[in-house]
């Protein structure tokens, strides 16, 4: 039973899921989409409590978890560092002891390590909602927007276009396991997590997908049904900003021009917050061929779904 496969489960990266744990995942949250207007699943979780923590700035995220708590009958407290005893040096292992007392699931945007202790030390689950290394909610999302435009997943490519950061080792992660061909074009040096990356080659190997890395942009969106950028300075690196915006622009910018070099219907996808005209044009975000509003209301559908399938009782 896949359900209880992802009971009480933490979700630090896509590595904690299996390939059936997604696609549960996934079918939940369209399941929850199409029943967004009832009250089919309102109390599922009424009487759960759902922290959240946040150490970096958080629109989507923040907002799609709260929501999803609320719909699903839970209740949310929210927190951030200067809320909590670990402004004050409080351990991590004393915090995790003492909201595990209290809530049922923490969702944390931090620094990997301290989200790492947070999870070995709490006797509930954690979430990654963010750290420097993974952003795993974020491509569930991704992916179930993927699923309702291109269902035969074996035949979608995806070009990933700027820096490996962590949403882009989180999508090699997902892609690998689901067996969708990722390719990704960056500058040398801008590369994906080395161990993040060869582990989510090998597993693709295994599903008959590929993953690689090709650093000339136009070559890599040939023929690919599935565009994706982010931004060039993520959090944490704006001290880095100005050699970035060298090494990536004009050449790693998705703009039409690129984009003529990709299948006549391909989606553009940003995760966002976007930083309109660096690593793309408004044509392109605002054009026809953009999904990401669809892509940012799916976070809502997969964190219900997320939730649900972790603390649900039922």
């Amino acid at each position: 039973n896949i359900i209880i496969m992802l009971k009480n489960k933490n979700l630090i990266s896509l590595k904690d899921l299996s390939k059936d744990d997604i696609i549960q995942i996934l079918d939940l949250a369209d399941v929850l989409k199409k029943e967004k207007q009832n009250d089919v699943y309102r109390n599922d979780l009424s009487n759960k409590s759902l922290a959240i923590i946040l150490n970096k700035p958080s629109t989507r995220t923040k907002i799609s978890f709260e929501l999803a708590m609320y719909e699903l009958g839970g209740h949310v407290i929210n927190l951030n560092y200067n809320d909590l005893q670990l402004s004050r040096s409080e351990t991590i292992e004393d915090t995790a002891n003492a909201l595990s007392c209290y809530i049922n699931v923490i969702v944390a945007r931090t620094n990997h390590s301290d989200l790492v202790q947070l999870s070995n030390y709490s006797k509930v689950p954690v979430i990654n909602g963010l750290s420097e290394l993974y952003h795993p909610c974020q491509i569930l999302s991704d992916l179930q927007t993927i699923r309702e435009i291109q269902p035969n997943l074996s035949k979608t490519k995806i070009t990933w276009i700027g820096d490996g950061n962590n949403v882009c080792n989180s999508l090699i992660l997902g892609c690998a396991k689901l067996g969708i061909s990722v390719t990704i074009s960056c500058p040398k040096g801008y590369e994906p997590n080395s161990e993040v990356f060869n582990y989510s080659k090998k597993i693709s190997q295994n599903n008959d997908s590929n993953i690689e890395i090709i650093y000339d942009p136009y070559q890599a969106v040939l023929d690919s049904t599935v565009i994706m950028t982010d931004t060039f300075v993520s959090m944490g690196v704006e001290s880095e900003k100005e050699i970035r915006l060298k090494s990536f622009l004009p050449k790693y910018q998705v703009n039409s021009r690129l984009l003529k070099n990709a299948s006549v219907d391909y989606v553009f996808m940003h995760c966002l917050p976007a930083h309109r005209n660096h690593e793309v044009t408004n044509d392109v975000i605002d054009g026809p061929h953009s999904v990401v509003w669809q892509e940012a209301e799916n976070r809502l559908h997969t964190q219900k779904s997320l939730l649900s399938l972790i603390l649900n009782d039922k």
